[in-house]
This record gives structure tokens, C-alpha cells and sequence, in this order.
């Protein structure tokens, strides 16, 4: 058996393994080796196919690393970055229950929805509203302005 043969081997049983445990490094090592693997197809030497395998998988990782620091960073505590497809949607709220607080049927189950703190609050009336953000199992939201002054 070929080299190359041996490289993407190694790099299939590691992409097994990533679906095993759903991370993503395991796949970026799968790609240096497929890197590896690569550079033995094209008659590299071992140390160009196991340099090509280092590369790739460091920078994989710093990439994993960079993006995974600027999720922390880019969030607050208690917000849910996954619900970002919901800010900006439109939500018809008929009344509020507690002041600045009601709960709506939204996306099929009960949300908690709360206006947002700059609001005033007399906004909090039977209108069309924007989710402004997601925090937590609460939609902020704030006042839609009327479709004509759009």
C-alpha cells in the first residue's frame, strides 16, 4: 500500500471520530492529514507530507481558537448568539400582562417577551413589535414603526 493510501486512512478514521464526538478539531487534524496525503500523491517527501499535515492542522486550530474567542467576546452572559435569525422578525403582541411584560405564541411555542429598556413606556400598548435581540428564553423587543414610514 501506497503512502498516500496510509494518509487518508488516518484521515478518514480521524473525520469518524469528529462525528463521534462533534468537535471540530478532530476534523481540522483530518484535513492535515488529507494534506499529508496530498503532498505523498504528488511524490513530496516526509518531511513535506508531515510538514503540509502540521500547517494545515495549525492553522485550522488557530482559526477554531480565533473564532471561538470572538463568540465570547461578542456576546454577554444570558444571550443566546444561535437566536440571531429572530432579531428583526415582527411579533403582534395584543396586550401586555405585567407593565413592560407579556408572553406571545411565537415559532410554534410560548415566548417571554419584555420591551426593551430604552423604550418608553407608553410603547408598551397592542401593536406590531421587532425583536430587537433574544436573551436567555426572552424576546426584547421595541416598537415596529408603521409600514408606510418605512
Amino acid at each position: 500500500m501506497q503512502v498516500h493510501h496510509w494518509w487518508w486512512i488516518l484521515a478518514l478514521a480521524l473525520g469518524v471520530g469528529e462525528m463521534l464526538t462533534s468537535t471540530f478539531y478532530l476534523l481540522v487534524l483530518a484535513l492535515g492529514a488529507a494534506a499529508g496525503g496530498a503532498v505523498a500523491w504528488f511524490g513530496g517527501s516526509a518531511t513535506l507530507q508531515v510538514l503540509a499535515t502540521a500547517v494545515v492542522s495549525v492553522a485550522g486550530w488557530a482559526m477554531l481558537w480565533r473564532r471561538g474567542r470572538a463568540r465570547a467576546a461578542g456576546g454577554r452572559p444570558g444571550a443566546d448568539r444561535s437566536m440571531l435569525l429572530d432579531v428583526g422578525e415582527r411579533l403582534k403582541i395584543d396586550e401586555w400582562t405585567d407593565g413592560r411584560r407579556t408572553r406571545v405564541l411565537y415559532r410554534g411555542a410560548q415566548w417571554a417577551v419584555e420591551l426593551d429598556e430604552r423604550e418608553p413606556d407608553a410603547a408598551a400598548s397592542a401593536g406590531a413589535f421587532v425583536i430587537e435581540r433574544v436573551d436567555g428564553s426572552r424576546l426584547i423587543v421595541r416598537g415596529a414603526e408603521p409600514a408606510a414610514a418605512r
